[in-house]
């Protein structure tokens, strides 16, 4: 038996190029996951979402056809009674969980990486699918995930889609300046995460302030609650995460 004649004897070169190709369409399917999560500047972008629904249609493909050889006419793998092929697919679902643990922090009182590491691992899946022949289904997910990132980014759905933003005011006399405050906060619908409140020597007051809102606070209204209220010295805001 030649050297060709025995890398293609499992697998005739059309079946060779399918996969090829289902690794190839995977790949695909995770830069369209990704390229949304590189637009937000999320540390898991265009790159690792290919590499993870690449490899995982790889492992499908492997777990599926890689033991083709040891089976018999019947189905049966010769000598491995109860074997199961589908345990290398199976360990990426848990598997890839370490990989999206790394993109998981935790900045004060908030955790941000949750939606990037749960689209990690529904690409793991789409990836699957794909090294299945699922090309239907991969592609159905694909475009389901990608939409739904980007619809819930764009209009505020439940809690966990609120951003997180670091107010810091300095103000003169601001003894009264709490109720101001307090109004804009209801106005702007921000939850305050935490908050720290100190005296300066020259009786100025500042405020350092946690908030989770629907949507970043706009520089327009920061510069237009400044100009209304004279005894703001000093006001930034940034996002945090």
């Amino acid at each position: 038996m030649t050297l060709g004649e025995y890398f293609s004897s499992q697998f005739t070169l059309v079946q060779t190029l399918e996969f090829f190709l289902r690794v190839l369409i995977a790949g695909l399917f995770g830069a369209a996951i990704g390229f949304e999560r590189t637009r937000r500047f999320k540390e898991a972008g265009i790159r690792t979402h290919v590499i993870v629904c690449a490899a995982a249609a790889l492992m499908m493909i492997i777990s599926k056809y890689g033991f083709a050889d040891l089976s018999g006419p019947d189905g049966i793998f010769n000598g491995t009674r109860g074997a199961d092929p589908a345990r290398i697919a199976a360990q990426v679902v848990s598997g890839i969980s370490f990989l999206g643990a790394g993109v998981i922090f935790k900045n004060g009182n908030t955790v941000k990486g949750l939606t990037t590491a749960a689209g990690v691992w529904a690409t793991a899946g789409i990836g699957l699918a794909v090294g299945a022949g699922m090309y239907w289904l991969g592609l159905f997910v694909t475009v389901l995930v990608a939409a739904l990132q980007y619809v819930m980014h764009r209009y505020t759905v439940g809690a966990d889609s609120y951003v997180t933003n670091n107010l810091r005011l300095r103000v003169a006399q601001g003894d009264d300046f709490y109720d101001v405050l307090h109004a804009r906060l209801k106005f702007w619908r921000a939850q305050t995460v935490s908050s720290r409140v100190t005296r300066g020597e020259d009786g100025s007051i500042s405020y350092d302030l946690t908030l989770r809102m629907p949507r970043e606070i706009p520089a327009e209204d920061l510069m237009a609650f400044s100009r209304d209220h004279s005894e703001i010295i000093e006001i930034s805001n940034t996002k945090v995460g």
